[in-house]
């Protein structure tokens, strides 16, 4: 078997192909959740916290006075991006919980499948009793 059959068979499998539709849409799914963090949860916590862009949060170690985290990259200072940790913590506590419910919903869904599926009987039963 040549190595192009080979790989034509590799790459034809229904394994390879669900994995990659997989991935496609945990790419996609990640931009939403990016979304969400970004876009509808850190605007209103920031106001509640004192109008705080946590992005924004840093600490300059070179002491370089920048005001602002885009000053302190531009002028090379050393920082600590805290607040972009903040973000990407929260990102991924929703990512983890959007997780968490879809291996739920097809836990459940697996055990009613089980329950559902006709038991076939038993060799030993189905034989008639002397």
């Amino acid at each position: 078997m040549g190595v192009i059959s080979e790989f034509k068979e590799f790459a034809i499998k229904g394994n390879v192909i669900d994995m990659a539709v997989g991935i496609v849409v945990g790419a996609e799914f990640n931009k939403i959740v990016q979304s969400v963090v970004s876009d509808l949860l850190m605007p209103p916590i920031g106001m509640l916290v004192g109008k705080v862009d946590f992005k924004d949060l840093f600490i300059d170690l070179s002491h370089s006075g920048a005001r602002s985290l885009a000053e302190a990259k531009s002028s090379g200072a050393a920082t600590v991006n805290y607040g972009n940790f903040i973000t990407e913590s929260i990102h991924f506590l929703i990512m983890a919980f959007a997780v968490f419910l879809m291996v739920k919903g097809i836990n459940r869904l697996k055990r009613q499948e089980a329950a559902e599926a006709p038991v076939a009987p038993a060799a030993d039963a189905a034989a008639p009793k002397p």
